[in-house]
C-alpha cells in the first residue's frame, strides 16, 4: 500500500454533499486515513464563478499512479462532473497531490500536483493532516508551503458532516 494524498473541491449544487459522495465513492477502493475540515474558498483562476468548499484526505492505496487517475477521473463522471473550462464552476473536482514520494511527469498526469505551491487552497486543508509532509521536488514541508502563500478568503466551512477515516 502506498500513501497518498488528494485535493477534492466543489461549487455548484449541494457541495457539502457532493464532498460527501466523493469521500464514500473514494472509500471504495482506497484506506481513508485522514480528512481535512472544509474550507470555503473563492474561486482561483476563472475569479466569475461561486466559491468552492475544499477539503485534502491522506489515504492509502494499492493501485499503481495510472489506474489511480483513472479511478478518480471516472468517479469525477459517475458524481455528475461534466466537461467544462479549465479552471470554471464544477460539480466536483478530485485531485491527487502525491502519490508516495514519487516523481511522475507524462503527458496525462504530473505528481507532485502541478503548482501546487502557490494554491492556498489546497495547501492550507493539506497542512491540517500532513503538515509535516515533505515535497518530494521542492524539499519543503506542506507547512512551510502553507504559510508561504496568500490564505486571504479561505476560512473554515461550518457545520458540515465528513466521513470519518476507514482505519
Amino acid at each position: 500500500m502506498q500513501p497518498i494524498y488528494l485535493g477534492l473541491g466543489t461549487n455548484l449544487g449541494d457541495r457539502a454533499a457532493n464532498l460527501q459522495a466523493a469521500l464514500a465513492g473514494l472509500a471504495e477502493k482506497l484506506v481513508i486515513t485522514a480528512v481535512s475540515p472544509i474550507y470555503q474558498t473563492p474561486p482561483w483562476g476563472v475569479t466569475n464563478q461561486p466559491d468552492f468548499l475544499n477539503l485534502c484526505l491522506a489515504a492509502e492505496t494499492d493501485l499503481p499512479p495510472v489506474d489511480l487517475l483513472s479511478f478518480v477521473k471516472n468517479l469525477e463522471v459517475e458524481l455528475g462532473r461534466e466537461p467544462a473550462e479549465r479552471w470554471g464552476p464544477r460539480l466536483i473536482d478530485i485531485d491527487i497531490l502525491f502519490y508516495a514520494d514519487e516523481v511522475i511527469e507524462t503527458e496525462n498526469m504530473a505528481i507532485p500536483h502541478a503548482r501546487l505551491e502557490g494554491r492556498a487552497f489546497v495547501l492550507r486543508p493539506l497542512a491540517d493532516i500532513a503538515a509535516d509532509f515533505v515535497h518530494p521536488v521542492l524539499g519543503k514541508t506542506i507547512a512551510e508551503l502553507a504559510a508561504a502563500v496568500d490564505g486571504e478568503g479561505i476560512r473554515p466551512f461550518p457545520n458540515a458532516v465528513i466521513l470519518q477515516p476507514t482505519c
